[in-house]
């Protein structure tokens, strides 16, 4: 019996990983359309649940990637920071906190002062906890690992939480035609198309590679194609429902926002291709068949947060 053609086999090898990863895809934009979409309290509930599964998980792969690097850190106290700091900004924004224990209404510097305060108060702990662990790597290395990962996960996921609640936070009047969910679904859409811009672009002519030492994989050809098709994607949601849905955005603030979040998304990829790269593993975990661990599928969303969140304060509502 004759060996298969190792074309063939390729051919297969990427089907089998291109359905494995639509079906992952399927899957999880159906629970974040839903819940982005459906409104009302389940739908609060259904984002911060959510996000906090996001969370943990993704703290939990970045130190194995630490682990991995044969760095130190403080794996517990990490997640535990982490998963206070979220949870805090969760229950003070959706207004819960304001509810069950008599605190203010949400504001965006009433946030901002409770995650300095968390962030100080885990600063203090890490920097005591150093003091007793008795033998034990230098204290900048077992600190800073630590701390970046409640920083790099943690706060930067709060910013997708802050765009959720941004109408509620930031005091925009109720008659307002913004939807925070749908402005949330609007940032996650343009930012993942920069992926699949990347990605087929990239896979069709893709000849000049733009950084090999960190991504193998990434070509300029590709990054034109995540920064067209997002620029695309954001005038389109922006023409249809710019003026009902996001707050009165333009055209022209979508023909910025889409370079802009493509050339993110692009970076917040790269970096976390670096954590990978020194700690010599292909994907962050196994949480998603074909996709690989949630950092995986959250890089790009991490870089990008923040600066949609910045486009709100400071451009679409800044009075």
């Amino acid at each position: 019996m004759s060996e298969p053609d190792s074309s063939s086999k390729k051919n297969d090898s990427k089907a089998a990983v291109f359905a494995r990863r639509l079906a992952s895809t399927v899957v999880l934009l159906s629970v974040v359309f839903y819940g982005l979409l459906s409104g009302g309290t389940l739908s609060v509930v259904l984002v911060g649940a959510l996000v906090m599964l996001l969370n943990v998980v993704g703290l939990l792969e970045f130190y194995g990637i630490v682990k991995e690097n044969q760095l130190p850190r403080f794996k517990w106290l990490g997640l535990s920071c982490g998963v206070v700091l979220l949870g805090a900004v969760f229950l003070y924004l959706s207004g819960l906190a304001a509810k069950w224990f008599g605190l203010a209404a949400p504001s965006l510097a009433g946030v901002a002062e409770l995650e300095v305060a968390i962030l100080a108060v885990f600063l203090i702990a890490i920097l005591v906890r150093r003091v007793f662990a008795h033998p034990a790597p230098p204290s900048f290395s077992m600190n800073g690992n630590t701390i970046l990962g409640v920083l790099y996960v943690s706060w930067l996921l709060g910013f997708i939480l802050k765009i959720f609640f941004f109408k509620t936070a930031s005091g925009t009047p109720e008659g307002a035609a913004f939807d925070g969910g749908f402005c949330l679904l609007f940032f996650i859409l343009v930012t993942k198309c920069s992926d699949i811009g990347a990605y087929s672009l990239g896979s069709l002519i893709g000849r000049h590679k733009m950084i090999p030492k960190v991504s193998p994989g990434k070509t300029w050809e590709g990054f034109a194609g995540a920064i067209l098709l997002s620029t695309a994607v954001a005038l389109v949601i922006a023409h249809y429902f710019g003026a009902t849905k996001l707050g009165g955005m333009t055209l022209t603030h979508a023909a910025v926002l889409g370079p802009l979040m493509a050339v993110g998304a692009v970076v917040g990829d790269l970096v976390e291709s670096v954590f990978k790269r020194d700690s010599g593993i292909k994907d962050s975990g196994s949480f998603f068949p074909g996709i690989g661990g949630i950092l995986d599928l959250l890089d790009s969303l991490l870089f990008n947060a923040p600066l949609m969140f910045l486009y709100l304060r400071l451009v679409l509502f800044n009075d």
